[in-house]
């Protein structure tokens, strides 16, 4: 049975507004310790402005983000880092004129001495990484690139690791290997909060997931349920319903 001692994050009645404009209309969702939790979505549903807010890059007009008991809404963005959460971003955001591991190091920032451990780990899980170590970033493809994106993220080595559209322009095969790596940060020990377009393989990783439409949660259930769902289906995984 699951208390809720076992909730790490949670969001309660989010509200978001580019100015007038309301783009989160009051969530509410939690994460479990442990498990994969996906916000699915088409462009403009509000994924990202999500994933934005609880890394406190935007605030919020009202509502309440915890992590780990600790409210995150009145914090500055580099003390959600230091407390366990770090994001691989929508686009990547690779620095192209460092090189690969320069780029991890600075996702170490936080933390007093790099932890050659945890370096060895990312390496392990990215093989190709440790292979272009010494490589401009910029020279790598789009797969690559979001290797290094997830890896950077590691490096400060998280609780809670945020992804967003980690398939975003990658070839199928790439997109297969990256997700079959987030599985394993996820058989680590890390939670991870997973927004991504791609339905089908967002909810064959995942534990369960909540479906965005215009700033407001429109399903939500364990992965089973919403491939299951022939709304899901029709909406987002490309099925008719007869």
């Amino acid at each position: 049975m699951t208390t809720s001692n076992d909730v790490l994050f949670s969001i309660s009645n989010l509200e978001v507004s580019y100015g007038s404009i309301a783009a989160i209309k009051g969530i509410s969702l939690e994460v479990k310790k442990g498990e994969i939790v996906t916000i699915l979505g088409s462009n403009g549903a509000g994924k990202t402005t999500t994933m934005r807010t609880i890394s406190q890059l935007l605030k919020a007009k009202s509502g309440s983000i915890v992590f780990d008991g600790t409210e995150l809404t009145e914090l500055p963005a580099h003390k959600v880092v230091s407390l366990g959460i770090s994001q691989s971003p929508e686009g990547r955001r690779v620095f192209g004129i460092l090189t690969v591991e320069e780029n991890l190091m600075l996702g170490a920032y936080t933390r007093s001495k790099m932890d050659p451990e945890i370096l060895a780990w990312v390496y392990d899980l990215f093989p190709r990484l440790q292979e272009r170590k010494t490589q401009l970033a910029g020279t790598l493809s789009g797969g690559e690139q979001q290797m290094l994106a997830i890896g950077r993220a590691l490096m400060c080595k998280p609780s809670m690791l945020l992804l967003d559209e980690p398939s975003l322009g990658i070839a199928p095969i790439l997109v297969k290997a990256i997700f079959a790596q987030i599985r394993k940060i996820a058989a680590s020990g890390v939670t991870v909060l997973l927004v991504e377009q791609n339905a089908r393989a967002a909810l064959k990783l995942a534990d369960r997931g909540y479906v965005l439409e215009v700033g407001t949660i429109v399903y939500s259930g364990t992965s089973e349920e919403l491939l299951a769902s022939p709304k899901i289906q029709e909406a987002y995984l490309g099925k008719k319903r007869h």
